[in-house]
């Protein structure tokens, strides 16, 4: 259902508020550059200081401007269960083909508790649903044997892996087999968990470079590893400078560079540091961005 390069879109700010217009046009660049779907109110588009009333506007809007077009995968994980299905709630009102939901941060549930938790969402919400584990920034690592016992619902459609273990990549592909659908949640590492049976990634670096992430994944799906092999490899560079800072720190300056938005962000997040910004234009240069 989920397949391809799937972009983890920035929300776009301007003086503090939600910049419409420039999210509006990064949405349209990405339908017309090959972006199978768009991922809003994700980590990259700093669901965690949006508040409830910005979170619901930005899906609605992403919904109404895609049209259609490529699916919508909604971020609406929280650390309350009952937030997490209130905001699942919302995003299939508002039409999304679908919601992504992080793990539970910070409380750091046991595996019996993320059970419960994502149990309790496909129950209460008929929506498919896409999994996301990434315990550098939760604290807390699903195991695949948690994720297959979530396997009988059959509205659990995914999952965005982004441990970064190819071992617990292979273990979750063994374990769900054709039944999961599984996604890169690490840019770099999307090549390698293709080879291994991953669909597709949920992306930072497309949104820098759509056409070209969609020319690699594409490629990978296809099995021609000739080819994905040198666009991983002229990638590669691009995907250490945006994370060379907490994302999305530095894909908002490359978007600035690019004059797709403000590179803003709000705080706790804070600018880029010099150093890193000259890095980071460098590589940007070097791969003809710039």
């Amino acid at each position: 259902m989920f397949l391809g390069s799937i972009v983890a879109i920035v929300t776009p700010f301007k003086n503090g508020a939600v910049d419409e217009k420039a999210l509006g046009e990064m949405i349209e660049n990405h339908i017309i550059s090959g972006t199978g779907g768009i991922v809003p109110c994700g980590t990259t588009g700093e669901s965690a200081t949006l508040t409830h009333e910005e979170h619901k506007r930005v899906i609605e809007m992403t919904v109404k401007m895609v049209d259609g077009r490529i699916s919508v995968i909604a971020g609406t994980g929280s650390n309350s269960t009952e937030e997490a299905v209130a905001l699942t709630l919302h995003a299939k009102s508002a039409g999304a083909d679908g919601a992504l939901l992080i793990t539970p941060y910070y409380n750091k549930p046991p595996q019996e508790g993320l059970f419960q938790h994502y149990k309790k969402i496909a129950e209460s919400v008929d929506l498919p649903l896409v999994l996301y584990n990434i315990p550098g920034r939760t604290g807390v690592n699903m195991l695949p044997e948690t994720v297959k016992r979530l396997m009988p619902y059959d509205n659990v459609v995914a999952m965005k892996e982004g441990s970064g273990s190819i071992q617990q990549v292979i273990e979750l592909i063994h374990l769900c087999k054709d039944r999961l659908t599984v996604l890169s949640g690490d840019d770099a590492i999307t090549l390698p968990m293709m080879s291994l049976g991953a669909k597709g990634a949920i992306s930072v670096t497309a949104n820098v470079v759509p056409e070209d992430m969609a020319k690699m994944i594409a490629a990978a799906a296809r099995d021609d590893l000739s080819t994905a092999k040198s666009w991983h490899n002229r990638l590669y560079p691009l995907y250490q400078s945006l994370f060379l800072e907490t994302n999305p720190i530095p894909v908002k300056v490359a978007l600035s560079l690019l004059g797709q938005c403000s590179d803003e962000v709000r705080l706790p997040l804070s600018p880029l540091s010099e150093a890193n910004r000259s890095r980071l234009k460098s590589v940007m240069s070097e791969y003809g961005l710039l």
